[in-house]
């Protein structure tokens, strides 16, 4: 888990994909001057962090055909301007190893230094919330969203009474699941959604499965997660 920072105010977050590169929502870099943008890993309270923390800038930007009128392709790819030494508490996450899984049913993990509610104050420390990813014809059919808002390339995760989500500044973090080998696998990038925690409207998430194949080919000169 990375924080985004933009002239030095937190606005988003990022998971570390490999020692170079960084992986968030397209939103949180579209119309953004990049090379402005530093991240910070290895943080924990990013209010009162013992210690100094690893930061890096951004020198390149790649964010694909992503519209902010339907958020759509909602990802983006940084690279950073120094390779990231990998430590035990910098390591990057596994990408997922199999295209076709939709995921469905999985208890996932929401990670982030967003708000603790909707229009509330970010957190300083670092929070997590579990919650059920569900198909996307459920999605469609059983929530208050409009059917042609989800497209294939997004996955929905939440409970039907509300109760836990994302919030704001959440955005670009990871949404994983723990595999039977105990690594965290990323599955989505936290992307949009009507409020936070309202029953109804679950969290939105960038469907990863959609994208391994973009994000190996422009970012292939870093040290990814080691698979056994």
């Amino acid at each position: 888990m990375v924080r985004l920072s933009y002239f030095n105010r937190f606005y988003c977050g990022g998971m570390l994909i490999n020692d170079r590169y960084v992986l968030t929502a397209a939103h949180c870099v579209r119309g953004f001057m990049w090379f402005m943008i530093k991240v910070t890993l290895g943080e924990h309270d990013r209010c009162t962090s013992p210690g100094k923390p690893e930061t890096r800038f951004v020198i390149r930007a790649f964010t694909g055909d992503f519209s902010f009128r339907h958020f759509d392709n909602d990802i983006a790819l940084l690279r950073l301007n120094d390779q990231v030494p990998l430590t035990e508490v910098i390591r990057p996450i596994c990408l997922p190893k199999n295209d076709d899984d939709t995921y469905e049913g999985v208890r996932a993990i929401a990670t982030g230094w967003g708000t603790l509610k909707e229009e509330g104050k970010t957190s300083c420390v670092l929070q997590e919330v579990e919650v059920p990813v569900m198909s996307n014809d459920d999605c469609r059919s059983n929530t208050s969203y409009s059917a042609k808002l989800i497209s294939d390339n997004m996955m929905c995760a939440g409970y039907e009474e509300g109760e836990k989500d994302s919030c704001q500044g959440d955005s670009g973090g990871p949404l994983v699941k723990e595999r039977e080998d105990k690594k965290y696998e990323l599955i989505g990038v936290v992307s949009w959604g009507n409020g936070c925690a309202r029953p109804g409207y679950p969290g939105v998430y960038t469907r990863v499965t959609k994208y391994v194949n973009w994000i190996l080919a422009n970012s292939a000169d870093g040290c990814f997660c080691k698979e056994e």
